[in-house]
């Protein structure tokens, strides 16, 4: 299952400087507005510390790290929703992704061009409101469908979704994008078909210099955005650009010294890789063994069949029980047999939630 986040902002935030980071894709990364024209795209590996540690205890041939499809959209700009810039191109390309990074440039620098002084939240305000407006016309073009359809027959199902559309439309014209909104589980589905950007859930990645990504904090816009992402629950992650760029030229232990040599435990795409698995309600567990030591990716309150059924399908139909054990008493133990002995491995049924860390062995007869 891989996560797709559609990466947007302003031209010239770092957007394409973090794809290529993120990625070790080719997206052009230069100074002026329009960089990006069409998208890029490309899977990142999420670099696990668990699957290392497990690969190395099993002994495995192999490890496999969970992967997220980021996609580098065009700059957008005041207008996008009529058609501005690219705006057209950056609105089909946004709907396609799971959920939203938002790149605001947050450090100052006079050499690298930007639309107006720095100002993240008016950069912020720009790409909600053109996403609103996205919305709203969406909404309204549903909505006299749907009246023209009940002037003929009359449908509960059309007329609940025409009431929400409506107070949809409300809400969007005061400000609140959708993903703000508390809806109900029905009302999510009733609206899913529609495929509403503001729908989407959205993260924030503040771009900041070298020297301020150890405590941006004393940024005085990141402390600005802080508050905003605090107040309107949206996961705020500081990162460098630059420094990630560099990072990618390093080898494993490399990175590792240069991230403690500048006071910081984990970098940037780790942490967007986690929020963006946190914020679509995704959990990862792993299997382990000598021919590989693997993550996967299921949606958080999956039951075991569901899991088994990531690996294969067979898995999930032919679905008996599953060996399950934390990573951590599993890494405090030091052996799977060891674990077993200690009684520390469970044997779960059909109902059995998995859980984030979960180490499985997966018992199936097709």
């Amino acid at each position: 299952m891989a996560l797709s986040i559609g990466i947007v902002g302003l031209p010239n935030v770092g957007k394409s400087t973090l794809f290529n980071a993120l990625t070790n894709g080719k997206a052009e990364a230069a100074n002026y507005p329009f960089c990006t024209i069409d998208k890029n795209e490309a899977l990142s590996i999420i670099y696990d510390e668990r699957i290392d540690k497990l690969s190395q205890m099993m002994n495995s041939k192999k490890k496999i790290y969970n992967t997220t499809m980021f996609v580098d959209i065009a700059g957008l700009v005041k207008g996008a929703s009529k058609g501005e810039g690219l705006g057209n191109k950056f609105l089909s390309h946004i709907r396609e992704a799971n959920a939203i990074l938002q790149v605001v440039r947050v450090f100052e620098d006079d050499n690298i061009t930007h639309i107006g002084v720095i100002d993240p939240l008016r950069d912020i305000e720009i790409i909600l409101t053109e996403l609103m407006l996205a919305d709203m016309e969406t909404i309204t073009a549903r909505i006299t469908k749907n009246t023209r359809s009940l002037k003929g027959v009359k449908s509960k199902t059309v007329e609940e979704e025409t009431a929400l559309l409506e107070k949809l439309s409300k809400d969007l014209d005061d400000g609140k994008p959708i993903f703000s909104l508390s809806l109900t589980d029905t009302e999510k589905l009733i609206i899913r078909p529609l495929f509403l950007l503001t729908a989407k859930e959205m993260m924030i990645a503040a771009n900041l210099s070298e020297g301020e990504l150890s405590d941006p904090t004393k940024n005085k816009h990141f402390v600005i955005l802080s508050e905003y992402a605090k107040d309107h629950n949206i996961e705020l992650i500081p990162f460098s650009a630059k420094i990630e760029a560099e990072l990618q030229e390093l080898d494993e232990e490399e990175r590792l010294s240069y991230l403690s040599d500048i006071g910081v435990s984990e970098s940037g795409v780790s942490r967007l890789a986690k929020a963006g698995h946190k914020l679509l309600n995704l959990i990862t567990y792993i299997t382990a063994g000598e021919q590989e030591t693997r993550a996967w990716t299921v949606r958080r309150g999956a039951l075991g069949p569901e899991a088994a059924g990531v690996i294969h399908s067979d898995f999930e139909r032919g679905f008996i029980s599953a060996e399950v054990i934390t990573y951590e008493n599993l890494l405090e133990i030091g052996s799977l047999v060891k674990a077993k002995e200690k009684g520390l491995v469970r044997l779960e049924g059909k109902q059995y939630e998995v859980q984030e860390g979960d180490v499985i062995l997966f018992r199936f007869n097709v």
